[in-house]
Parts: structure tokens; C-alpha cells; sequence
């Protein structure tokens, strides 16, 4: 059984190319153009992931994030966005996305974040990734496009090599759930 997907984004023409890419894939893929026909695809379909825009016409998508894991609980939810920050990135995993990646992203990309994204006994909802442990992620993923080279990493990231190399040298902890 091939794996459902659901293209959640205002932009008919990028849905439509990235549906068609997945298909050629051999996924099936869904699009929703506003977060009201992606919550009543949700509630007839279950997809295995979600592809969410940030900006939705007059919309956040970043609202819909909740709603989505609530109806789906064991999706996995990728935001993406031409609008990346961290602030949103911090927030898009609070309120339950695995994963964050700015456009322009390539189907590799795509595919390799949600193959990246931990099991759901690894992976909390309760106890979302703290900035650190995003900070790790996203310098893991950057490196993983640079097959490893620092020098390229760390002007990918805007960052000094040193610098990078001694985040490198310490990876956050993984929060309890004490106060």
C-alpha cells in the first residue's frame, strides 16, 4: 500500500509540481489550497504526511498544525515556508510539527526530513524540541547537505567554522520532564 500524502499551500502551480514529483515517486498525494479543505481531507482520509505551508492566503498555518495532529496523530507534519525564522521554526515544533524547512526545498529534501523525523515513541508532543535541540537539527541537516564539510556547512549556516565546529562538539541534551 503506497504511502498517502497531503500538500497543504496556497500556490496552485507549486502543489500541483510537487504532487506530480511525489506521484512520479510512486506516492499518492492529496492537495489542499486552505487549511478548510486540508481538515476535511483529514477527517475522510489518513495520510501519512503532511506538507504545510506557513502563509495561507489570509491564513497561518502554523494554527492549523494543532488541528492536524489532533485528527492525525501519527502523521508526520513537515512546515514549510518562504519565510523562515527561528522564532517560527521554535513554534511550528511546539505545536507539533516534526519538522521545518524554508523554500526553496527540493524533493530530496523533502523526503530526506521526514526520513530524518524520529519514531512516535521517540518523539513527544507533550515535550516539543527545545531551541537548542532545533539548533542541532538544523546544523545536522545543513552538514548532511554538504556531505560533511564543515567549511561548507558553516558558510551555509552563516556561521563561523570555529564556531561551528564547537557547537559541533557539544550536542544538547535531551530535556526531562521535571520543572
Amino acid at each position: 500500500m503506497s504511502e498517502l500524502w497531503l500538500i497543504i499551500d496556497d500556490d496552485p502551480s507549486f502543489a500541483a509540481t510537487l504532487s506530480r514529483r511525489l506521484k512520479h515517486k510512486g506516492y499518492e498525494c492529496e492537495i489542499a489550497l486552505d487549511g478548510y479543505d486540508a481538515l476535511r481531507l483529514c477527517k475522510s482520509n489518513i495520510f501519512d504526511y503532511l506538507i504545510v505551508d506557513l502563509n495561507l492566503n489570509n491564513e497561518n498555518g502554523l494554527e492549523l498544525v494543532p488541528e492536524l495532529r489532533s485528527i492525525l496523530p501519527n502523521a508526520k507534519i513537515l512546515m514549510l515556508t518562504g519565510y523562515a525564522s527561528i522564532a517560527t521554526a521554535v513554534q511550528a515544533i511546539k505545536l507539533g510539527a516534526d519538522h521545518y524547512l524554508p523554500k526553496p526545498a527540493s524533493l530530496n529534501q523533502i523526503l530526506q526530513v521526514f526520513e530524518t523525523i524520529p519514531v512516535a515513541n521517540e518523539l513527544s508532543i507533550n515535550s516539543p524540541m527545545s531551541p537548542e535541540q532545533l539548533e542541532w537539527e538544523h546544523i545536522q541537516f545543513t552538514l548532511q547537505q554538504n556531505q560533511g564539510n564543515i567549511s561548507a556547512t558553516a558558510r551555509a549556516l552563516d556561521m563561523h567554522r570555529r564556531t561551528l565546529q564547537r557547537k559541533l562538539n557539544k550536542r544538547p541534551g535531551k530535556k526531562g520532564l521535571s520543572n
